[in-house]
C-alpha cells in the first residue's frame, strides 16, 4: 500500500481554483505556499487521494537547464506511470512519499520528495541550483484534479545524463526547437505541454539576473 503526501484543497487555494502555470510574484508567495504544505499537508493512502479531488497530492515538478538548453525526456513502456508512456516531458518529479521526509523535526516535502526524484532519474556531473518559479494546477481532467505541481528550474553547471535508462530517455534541447516540436504536434504530457507557454520566460530569468 503506497502513502502520499496530500494537502487539503482549501488549505492550498482559499480563494479561487486557479488553473494552469501561477508564477510566483515575489518570495512571500513562495514562501507561504511552501509554508502551507508543510504545515497543512499530510500522508493518505492513495488509492484514496486519487479519487477525492479535495485533496490535492503534491508533485515538485523539476525542469532541467544548461545555459540556453533543457532536458527533453520521454518515458518510455517500462516506467511505473502507464498514463505517460511514450509522451514527451520537461519535467522530473512524482509523489512525496513517507521514505522521503529527513526526519519529523525538519520536515521539508518539497526539498525531500525533489532530492529523492533526481537521484533516481537523473546524473549531474557538476552542480546545480534549484529555483522554485511557481506551481501547476489543472482540474480540467480527473488525474490533474488531484495534483498539483510544484514547478522548479534546476540551472546547472556541467553536464546532465539520464540515470534510468531502461525507463527514460532524454537529451538537451532549445527553446526554439522544443517549441518547434510542440507546434509539429509531438505528444507532451499535459503539464509540459501548459510550460512550454511561459518557459522562455522562467528558465532565462535567472541567468539575466
Amino acid at each position: 500500500m503506497e502513502f502520499v503526501y496530500v494537502v487539503p484543497r482549501e488549505k492550498l487555494f482559499r480563494d479561487c481554483y486557479p488553473q494552469g502555470l501561477v508564477s510566483f510574484a515575489d518570495e512571500a508567495e513562495r514562501r507561504a505556499l511552501e509554508d502551507c504544505i508543510r504545515t497543512e499537508g499530510f500522508f493518505c493512502e492513495r488509492d484514496y487521494a486519487e479519487r477525492t479531488p479535495s485533496l490535492k497530492q503534491v508533485i515538485p515538478y523539476t525542469v532541467f537547464q544548461a545555459g540556453e538548453e533543457v532536458l527533453l525526456m520521454r518515458r518510455l513502456a517500462k516506467s511505473g506511470e502507464s498514463r505517460l508512456h511514450g509522451k514527451l516531458s520537461l519535467g522530473v518529479g512524482g509523489h512525496i512519499n513517507p521514505e522521503d521526509i529527513a526526519s519529523a523535526d525538519r520536515c521539508d516535502p518539497i526539498a525531500d520528495g525533489t532530492r529523492r526524484e533526481i537521484e533516481e532519474e537523473i546524473l549531474v556531473q557538476g552542480s546545480y541550483e534549484l529555483e522554485t518559479v511557481g506551481f501547476l494546477n489543472d482540474d480540467s481532467n480527473p488525474v490533474g484534479a488531484v495534483h498539483v505541481g510544484i514547478v522548479q528550474i534546476a540551472h546547472v553547471e556541467g553536464s546532465i545524463e539520464i540515470r534510468e535508462k531502461q525507463v527514460l530517455e532524454g537529451s538537451l534541447v532549445s527553446l526554439p526547437s522544443l517549441h518547434e516540436r510542440f507546434e509539429a504536434g509531438d505528444t507532451f504530457e499535459t503539464w509540459s505541454s501548459i510550460l512550454i507557454q511561459d518557459l522562455p520566460a522562467l528558465s532565462l530569468a535567472h541567468a539575466c539576473t
